[in-house]
């Protein structure tokens, strides 16, 4: 089986895959509409993406291509993310003015950074980072990635677990072409939009409260070339082919303008 992610090897979507997936063949992909193409095209049986982060929130990009690309949601895995600052060999801790990475792992590192006195440098992505440190050889530069990452590349972990917030969490989606039918605890994601009149949304999140049906998540996000009018995604308990999700479904489709089922899968618990 081949898995698509985004990022270089050594990357935390790609940590994520081994551990979701087990022994696979993994794809590297520099952007996430890369991904997104490698299952389309055939290249891939599947792909795992970064849907939010404990700490910085969702990544919106990834819903955004979620609707526009026919693929569907077949489970989610949690990864506790831990940020290491990695060297060249030899080099000491105190030899490091700057520190390189994702925007996002500078943000979750920014307190232990800013107290070191490292100054930071945003690069496209965590084990990317490391690979460009190796390449260059600079020695009063570090990088922020994963054990992995630096274990690939054959570079030093001068500290690991310097995130500031040690609840760091990213969850994953793994999707695919084919949909399949989730047993035991399940979560359903949706996406749908609704007449801009009063009360639209309450109507439509009352279909599940009516049925005690739990909503995880309500993220809202705009529609392209419709200023001002939004779509609104949602992850609740449950599977699509259950009865009261049926009627729950039914219902919102009385007041939802257009609605997508993401996708029904196992619900992950770490």
């Amino acid at each position: 089986m081949r898995v698509a992610f985004q990022g270089e090897a050594g990357a935390y979507s790609e940590q994520a895959v081994f551990e979701y997936f087990g022994s696979v063949e993994t794809l590297p992909c520099e952007s996430f509409d890369a991904v997104f193409d490698a299952v389309n095209s055939g290249k891939c049986e599947a792909a795992l993406i970064p849907i939010e982060n404990s700490l910085a929130g969702s990544i919106h990009q990834n819903y955004d291509l979620l609707l526009r690309n026919n693929l569907h949601i077949v489970g989610e895995y949690l990864l506790r993310v831990r940020h290491c600052l990695i060297a060249n060999p030899d080099v000491k801790k105190e030899d490091i003015k700057k520190a390189i990475s994702h925007p996002q792992a500078l943000g979750q590192c920014a307190g232990y950074l800013r107290n070191n006195g490292i100054k930071v440098e945003q690069v496209y992505d965590t084990a990317g980072s490391v690979k460009m440190l190796k390449e260059s050889g600079a020695r009063n530069v570090a990088a922020i990635a994963s054990r992995r990452a630096a274990e690939l590349y054959g570079m030093q972990i001068l500290e690991e677990g310097i995130e500031d917030n040690s609840e760091n969490y990213t969850r994953f989606l793994a999707i695919q072409h084919e949909t399949k039918i989730s047993e035991g605890e399940s979560k359903t994601s949706i996406v749908f939009t609704l007449k801009n009149v009063p009360g639209a949304l309450f109507k439509a999140l009352s279909v599940f409260a009516l049925r005690d049906i739990d909503l995880t998540k309500i993220e809202s996000r705009p529609l392209q070339g419709s200023p001002w009018e939004y779509l609104f995604y949602i992850d609740f308990i449950g599977a699509a082919h259950e009865d009261k999700t049926k009627r729950a479904l039914d219902h919102l489709g009385e007041y939802a303008v257009m609605l997508r089922v993401l996708g029904s899968y196992p619900r992950f618990r770490g």
